[in-house]
């Protein structure tokens, strides 16, 4: 199993940036798949998540309305565009499958976590 996510970088408050997650090495429209964060200093986190065929997404409280989850079935990737980031939102983003059933916002439910991607938000 491989994830690879990208697109991070650092943008000034009110900005946005698009991450992608790309999948490989198990059937990628077998499962949903999140994106989570880890600030430093802080627990990993729970930001959205996207059912196997996209028809389903769920937010963080902290992200709703600013942040949209999305895949393509056809090239194995997961995407989050991020709009009005605020500093707060400054982490390591990524990506993983969906293999337990702790409770969709439970970072416990997300495992085979590919390497991250640095978000930085600049006030």
């Amino acid at each position: 199993v491989q994830l690879q996510a990208s697109g991070g970088g650092t943008v000034q408050a009110g900005g946005s940036l698009r991450l992608s997650c790309a999948a490989s090495g198990f059937a990628f429209t077998s499962y949903a798949m999140g994106w989570l964060r880890q600030a430093p200093g802080k627990e990993r986190e729970f930001v959205a998540r996207i059912n196997w065929n996209g028809g389903s997404t769920l937010y963080a409280d902290s992200v709703k309305g600013r942040f949209t989850i999305f895949r393509d079935n056809v090239k194995n990737t997961v995407s989050l565009q991020m709009n009005s980031l605020k500093s707060d939102d400054t982490a390591v983003y990524y990506c993983a499958r969906e293999t337990h059933n702790w409770g969709y916002t439970d970072v416990r439910s997300y495992n085979d976590w590919g390497q991250g991607t640095q978000v930085t938000v600049s006030s």
